[in-house]
């Protein structure tokens, strides 16, 4: 794609800002559980949260690219929003590969939600990673806009641009918190609702949790980025008249971090990228059926939290 590798002047030597590790708060599972379950109680009219074995979740409807989230955990933010506005910033070019070293696990399993690399998409698209260094199996799918027609396609490399946030693990079967939560009767998305309750709980010690969960018996609001707008995006309500909604159906397969709070490093506080069997994908909003939806879920708290190349203020 031409228009697409003329975007870069050649040459462009690209400063990433060096990369900050903070370690996190790690309350016990029955902590973290008492929280999670009392908020989703609230705000759903069944929820259930418990500390389980993590079952092999390279199977449907999960199809990881590992059998578990456990092992080395730890939650990676990467770019971010200011990389893409008002104008993207093309230069910003990063390879999973890369990043498992940095964080020290140079065979990391990483789940989450992100851009794709518009040099290997041909467009700017939606990422959602899934891919085991070690084994170099790579599950990780692209949706992108073609005109106007959503595209879920599988995306065979471990490189991406502008902003990704991702929960690296060794892909280790081990103790993990389920979660359901059925029939939502408040106004927070499973997502929102959970790191609410952290935020209020652990105040300013921050807790991560990142995982994987499927969306059942409800359509839910996603969003795709299109390719790059011609024009600035200088405010949120141009952003959001940029970006394509739709209303896609389950069951939809979501990889998603959350972080409860901010110590300063300039976190997205909370990412959810889906995908499914059906040729459906993209940044996860909230359910559209409430009173149908069934949210079935497994997560791990991560142990330490890093920030790679975070924009400068």
């Amino acid at each position: 794609n031409m228009a697409a590798s003329m975007r870069v002047p050649h040459g462009v030597q690209v400063k990433y800002n060096p990369t900050k590790k903070i370690d996190l708060h790690v309350p016990t599972f029955a902590e973290a559980g008492k929280v999670l379950q009392d908020a989703l109680a609230a705000n759903f009219a069944k929820a259930a949260v418990e500390e389980v074995d993590c079952p092999d979740l390279t199977q449907a409807p999960f199809s990881l690219a590992a059998p578990g989230i456990c092992g080395n955990t730890a939650v990676v933010d990467i770019g971010g929003v200011p990389y893409l506005t008002p104008t993207p910033h093309l230069e910003h070019v990063y390879n999973l590969k890369y990043v498992a070293e940095e964080i020290g696990n140079p065979g990391a399993f990483f789940i989450g939600a992100g851009a794709g690399s518009w040099r290997l998409a041909g467009v700017n698209c939606e990422l959602m990673p899934n891919t085991h260094i070690a084994t170099s199996e790579i599950r990780t799918t692209f949706a992108k806009l073609k005109g106007d027609e959503p595209q879920l396609h599988h995306y065979e490399s471990n490189e991406f641009s502008i902003l990704l946030n991702v929960l690296a693990s060794n892909g280790a079967q081990g103790r993990v918190l389920k979660v359901t939560a059925e029939s939502r009767t408040g106004p927070k998305n499973f997502v929102s609702c959970m790191r609410d309750a952290l935020a209020a709980a652990f105040g300013d010690k921050p807790v991560a949790l990142g995982g994987a969960f499927v969306i059942e018996h409800s359509n839910a609001k996603i969003h795709i980025m299109p390719d790059f707008a011609p024009q600035a995006l200088t405010t949120d309500a141009a952003v959001q008249q940029w970006l394509q909604f739709f209303d896609f159906h389950s069951p939809l397969t979501c990889l998603s971090v959350f972080v409860s709070h901010d110590p300063g490093l300039g976190l997205r506080m909370e990412h959810t990228h889906c995908f499914s069997a059906h040729g459906q994908g993209g940044h996860y909003h909230h359910d559209t059926t409430p009173a149908a939806v069934k949210y079935t879920g497994y997560f791990v708290l991560a142990k330490h939290l890093f920030r790679i190349d975070q924009p400068s203020a």
